[in-house]
């Protein structure tokens, strides 16, 4: 066995695997096309007498986190062949990998679990979660607005940046939400979508749906506003297609208020965990994340089984993080009757606003007082994080 990283030759080794493990097919003429995207990837492989038996891919990526960038490496393409499974390589491939984006400088790691409990294993934790809100015909019913917007309808082929202006004004008000370029619109937003962008009175974008309409479906992929006029507005857009659907689906944040302001709230929602997020550096994160001043200090004992160099104890004090390292046969450098102790899993979704600290303490994933807690609570900024991507 052995674990080497893919070069151009092995593209279509790489290719394969994927066909063969999600259970897919690449047209012969999109061949090339796929192997100039890999080109972007870092890809790790496990080889067994000269065949790719198992691979990952990192994605060198970015997220928002209010409105400062960090580096992201999204990890995609888990794969192995049936008769290489359970020979541990996917551990040994997301250990390599955890170096790899630690080294590359990369702050956090995220990904779409096929199994939650697995990747949690190894350090990652819920970090957005989605609701699907389905609403019957009889009830797209128009809402009053103080002037009618213009809608321009968008498709790949006639995108502009008045999309990403968009979206980049709304992600900065969550966390976790992906930095898109224009190519990432072109590769991996639109597929066959269509974007209907909402123009103010001033012929400013102001929101967009993304949507489909297929068998008397509306399903809206995306739903984004920067006020509530243009929220009414898209609404309105939404109920025009009356005569054209039977239901309209919509794929929106869990902390979205939608559907409380329609005329009829009472709606089918569904509430779905989607993806997951890990601290890869947190010497590095802990060092430039926006901690609040409150003339109070911290102690965190963080525990991290896979990337031992998160492991220690982070004195958090106003604009300063001190480091103590682990030693053998210790949790931290400090007594454990002072300071907080959590996991890698439990510290990023604190980080990366999933949760916050009283609220995981409550269920028993943070380990001493409460007092230290409600410290740690005031320091962490308030966040709602979301992710509307998939790799």
């Amino acid at each position: 066995m052995m674990i080497r990283k893919l070069e151009e030759r092995d593209f279509l080794e790489s290719i394969k695997l994927s066909m063969y493990a999600f259970q897919y097919t690449v047209p012969d003429a999109e061949i090339p096309k796929r192997k100039e995207m890999l080109k972007e990837h870092q890809i790790l492989g496990i080889w067994e007498k000269e065949k790719l038996s198992a691979k990952l891919h990192i994605l060198n990526l970015k997220i928002w986190l209010g409105d400062t960038q960090w580096d992201m490496g999204g990890i995609a393409g888990v794969a192995t062949y049936p008769e290489y499974r359970r020979k541990g390589y996917v551990k040994i491939l997301i250990q390599e990998a955890l170096k790899e984006m630690k080294r590359s400088g990369q702050h956090f790691s995220f990904l779409h679990p096929f199994d939650i409990s697995f990747y949690r294993h190894f350090g990652w934790e819920i970090i957005s979660e989605y609701k699907k809100v389905t609403i019957p015909k009889n009830d797209l019913q128009f809402m009053e607005a103080s002037f009618a917007g213009r809608v321009e309808r968008l498709s790949k082929a006639t995108h502009t940046e008045d999309l990403e202006a968009v979206y980049n004004r709304f992600a900065a008000g969550f966390s976790c939400m992906l930095v898109r370029d224009a190519q990432w619109w072109l590769d991996h937003v639109y597929g066959d979508l269509t974007a209907a962008v909402l123009y103010n009175r001033s012929g400013k974008p102001q929101g967009y749906l993304l949507y489909k309409i297929k068998d008397r479906v509306m399903d809206v992929k995306e739903f984004v506003s920067l006020d509530r006029e243009t929220r009414i507005q898209l609404w309105n857009f939404i109920c025009q297609h009356d005569s054209m659907i039977d239901h309209a689906n919509f794929t929106l944040s869990v902390h979205d208020s939608f559907p409380y302001y329609l005329k009829q709230p009472k709606q089918r929602i569904e509430h779905t965990p989607y993806f997951m997020g890990r601290i890869v550096d947190a010497r590095a994160v802990l060092k430039k994340y926006p901690f609040r001043e409150t003339g109070k200090q911290v102690f965190l004992h963080v525990s991290d089984e896979y990337a031992g160099w998160n492991a220690g104890t982070y004195l958090l004090k106003d604009g300063e993080i001190t480091y103590f390292e682990a030693r053998e046969g210790s949790h931290c450098t400090h007594p454990p009757k002072k300071g907080l102790h959590l996991n890698i899993n439990t510290l990023s979704s604190i980080l990366l606003g999933n949760k916050r600290p009283m609220e995981v303490y409550e269920m028993g994933y943070i380990a001493g007082s409460k007092a230290e807690v409600l410290a740690l609570e005031e320091k962490i900024p308030q966040a709602k994080s979301f992710f509307y991507d998939f790799f």
